[in-house]
């Protein structure tokens, strides 16, 4: 078992004082899988790649792509928003969200993370200083801004005239879309020990449903912020703090009545969308975001695993473990294949019937750390170096 993510302590002083450790003995040690040997099938065609300012480093900034149209939006971490066109990568426009500190000192960093979302006429994006920006989309300037309630570390989401924030100290906050005021605010509790990361909500049928750091999934009622229902995926167990991290910090998915969830150390569980009632579920944990596609459940376990479930009770199909601890990207589905980037900067391409590699190639070495996306007919990703690569099969 290892952690993808940074462990967030909300109350820290109460750990010290107690003299808690969050490793009992000594921390277990995991090796990175080997490449595995691939006899390509096809190579993938990169069509282009395009320069995002500074990327995102080392640090835990899970920004990714958003495509509209015919364009496609991208970030850095320090404040960097660029507009470029869908089939070319050139650019069409580009904002910088950093804040302007002196003529002889460097700008202070914007820190943002947790995805772009594109809707409307305008460009979403959050950051670790707790503030939501809508860029207009057709020249990048700055539509509004709204402090809210903690760090912006999922990507927001856009529906019903509302934008959709989750924060990292257990918020759901509800922006309207046309100037940003928050309209409700709703408290889904905080543990004191969570990973760094946090659910962004799915928006179905009037309702917000959401994943928190206490192990359960919320449904939220968007026209007034009323929570609807509350169901536990997530049981806390084991002998350390780390076994019992139970978050739900993956995005549910609905389909068809029904809402998937999955937590970390916890279940992946389908759960009735009116009632919140439980359905079936099955013991297999992540920090991914999943695919819920023609009866089939794609996940990436948090051992790097890729496993394919079908939707009737969770039986698995197949299962890939030639990429453990190689902290891959959530999948993505893109002509017929699922497609994973690896933290070495790799692409991995899968049959999506039995697990087997396809193809493989190497993008980028500064890594993956965000999914892959499906613009159109081209699949784009963006490594942590900043650069975003279009390919097309």
């Amino acid at each position: 078992m290892h952690l993808r993510k940074t462990l967030l302590v909300g109350w820290v002083s109460v750990a010290l004082l107690s003299g808690c450790s969050l490793f009992n003995g000594e921390e277990d040690v995991v090796t990175m899988s080997p490449l595995p040997k691939v006899e390509n099938q096809f190579t993938p065609t990169e069509v282009w790649n395009s320069s995002v300012g500074s990327g995102v480093g080392e640090f835990y900034s899970n920004l990714r792509p958003a495509w509209q149209g015919t364009t496609v939006f991208a970030a850095d971490r320090k404040g960097v928003v660029k507009a470029m066109d869908a089939d070319s990568g050139k650019e069409i426009w580009k904002a910088d969200l950093s804040e302007k500190t002196g003529f002889f000192s460097s700008n202070r960093s914007a820190l943002l993370s947790g995805g772009v979302t594109a809707s409307g006429n305008h460009v979403y994006v959050g950051s670790e200083r707790a503030v939501v920006y809508a860029l207009n989309s057709d020249d990048g300037s700055v539509a509004w801004q709204t402090s809210v309630a903690g760090e912006a570390v999922s990507r927001p989401v856009v529906s019903d005239g509302l934008v959709l924030v989750h924060t990292s100290n257990g918020m759901l906050q509800g922006l309207s879309e046309t100037d940003g005021k928050v309209q409700w605010t709703v408290n889904l509790d905080m543990p004191s020990l969570s990973l760094r990361g946090e659910s962004a909500p799915t928006a179905a049928f009037g309702a917000a449903i959401v994943g928190g750091d206490n192990g359960r999934v919320s449904a939220v009622l968007m026209k007034e912020g009323q929570m609807i229902w509350q169901q536990r995926i997530s049981q806390p167990s084991g002998a350390t703090e780390i076994d019992r991290l139970n978050d739900v910090d993956t995005t549910p998915v609905v389909v068809e009545g029904v809402v998937y969830a999955l937590g970390y150390n916890g279940n992946l569980t389908a759960l009735d969308l009116r009632s919140g009632q439980i359905i079936w579920k099955r013991e297999v944990g992540s920090v991914s975001d999943f695919i819920v596609d023609a009866g089939r459940i794609f996940v990436v376990d948090q051992n790097d695993r890729v496993i394919a479930l079908n939707t009737q009770g969770g039986v698995s199909l197949w299962r890939q473990s030639d990429l453990l601890h190689r902290n891959l990207t959530a999948p993505v589905l893109y002509n017929g294949y699922l497609v994973v980037g690896d933290s070495e900067g790799y692409l991995h391409w899968l049959n999506t019937d039995d697990g087997r590699f396809v193809a493989q190639q190497k993008v980028d070495s500064s890594g993956f750390l965000s999914a892959p996306i499906v613009a159109s007919d081209k699949l784009l990703i963006q490594a942590k170096s900043g650069d975003v690569y279009a390919f097309t099969r």
